[in-house]
């Protein structure tokens, strides 16, 4: 793969959520910024690198943007290297394992992490302009941490902002989310996202990276990652399992369990569970538009208890990883209920 983009933070270019930066840009001009931000979106759909975006372009003293380009600022600025480096004194980022410590799960955001937000956004901006926070996977705060973070919320400092990017708004606190401003992103249109791909992969032929793009839900993120993860053929393993649910293969059980679980990290099994998830959830919507168009093993279990079993895969996948359990067996015990109706 060639010419990929780079990370949020360093990334100069955001594609198809000109809506958003322009709010944003907006309410800062406007002089009565809203101090918290809920930028919610799917998965790689640009959240992070509209939240630096802004962050870049607030730091940098809210500079007339070229052309038609919402909150950008040049790369070559003073404060976009700055910030790509992880280096400005007034922007700070909380994310999953920040402050992880060795006891500490790395798949959080834990209280630690979160204390330090009250303390930066209260101190005098270093440069003189604003304080900036993004919280990057919001969504995986613990508990306390939510509750760490509701009193700068109740009671911000002045010249502080702070940006919640999340990908599931609905797993954080009511009262986070009815303090902040919330803007989403949508999934990017074909006639956006394919000139992406053909950039980012120019090797790939055209039919695969318009079955990418499907397959991404319109993120070019999670394109990206489906690119490097052999998401195209494990789709083509979960039609297969999908397809086969009438008569059931124990010897291909295995294989895929085999197939999931080498490796040393769990990449290709956490992609899988995903692919698959995504489409029992797109055959349940397809059943409930018109029934007629739905794929026939969709027919095996009532609706209801395929909604059970999305679930039940999430968490047997999710638990897997975090507890590093055995990724074979994990495979084996989804596909036994995939298989058997009522379990």
């Amino acid at each position: 793969m060639n010419g990929l983009p780079p990370e949020p933070r360093a990334n100069p270019e955001l594609v198809g959520h000109d809506h958003a930066a322009r709010a944003l840009a907006e309410a800062a001009r406007s002089g009565r910024l809203h101090h918290a931000w809920l930028l919610a979106g799917p998965p790689g759909i640009g959240k992070a690198t509209l939240a630096y975006r802004f962050a870049r372009w607030l730091l940098a003293g809210q500079p007339p943007a070229p052309g038609d380009a919402p909150l950008a600022l040049d790369p070559a600025h003073p404060v976009f290297r700055r910030v790509a480096a992880g280096a400005h004194a007034d922007l700070l980022t909380i994310e999953p394992g920040t402050l992880q410590g060795s006891r500490k799960r790395a798949d959080v955001i834990n209280v630690d992490a979160a204390r330090l937000i009250p303390a930066f956004m209260a101190l005098t901006a270093a440069e003189g302009g604003w304080r900036v926070v993004v919280i990057d996977g919001a969504e995986t705060m613990a508990a306390p941490a939510a509750n760490a973070l509701l009193k700068i919320l109740e009671e911000p400092p002045p010249r502080a902002v702070l940006l919640v990017v999340t990908a599931a708004p609905g797993r954080l606190l009511p009262t986070i989310r009815s303090r902040c401003r919330r803007l989403d992103l949508f999934p990017l249109e074909d006639a956006a996202l394919l000139p992406l791909l053909a950039r980012w992969l120019p090797e790939m032929p055209a039919g695969e990276r318009q079955a990418l793009a499907r397959l991404a839900g319109g993120a070019p993120g999670r394109a990206l990652a489906l690119a490097e993860e052999g998401g195209l053929e494990l789709q083509a393993l979960v039609e297969e399992v999908l397809g086969g649910l009438a008569r059931p293969d124990p010897r291909q059980a295995h294989a895929l369990a085999d197939r999931l679980a080498g490796g040393s990290d769990a990449t290709a099994f956490l992609a899988f569970f995903a692919l698959l998830r995504r489409a029992i959830a797109a055959a349940v919507r397809q059943a409930a538009r018109d029934p007629a168009a739905a794929p026939a093993w969709l027919a095996g279990r009532p609706l209801a208890e395929w909604s059970a079993l999305w679930d039940r895969l999430g968490r047997l996948a999710a638990e897997t990883d975090a507890l590093n359990l055995d990724r074979r067996q994990a495979v084996l015990t989804g596909l036994g209920w995939l298989s058997a109706p009522g379990r």
